[in-house]
């Protein structure tokens, strides 16, 4: 699944770098960051609640 998230990376880094978009493409990379973050801690948090069950 990573695989797929460092191949969207690249397309929008190479698309931002020739839009002259760099910034943008910095701060969409904080928030993919940034969610992926989130997504993981809610799936450790149902893991634990499973267990418990």
């Amino acid at each position: 699944m990573n695989t797929w998230y460092y191949l969207y990376a690249l397309i929008l880094g190479v698309f931002s770098f020739f839009t002259g978009e760099i910034v943008t493409f910095i701060m969409l990379g904080f928030i993919l960051i940034a969610l992926q973050n989130i997504h993981s801690t809610l799936k450790q948090i149902l893991a634990k609640l499973n267990k418990k069950q």
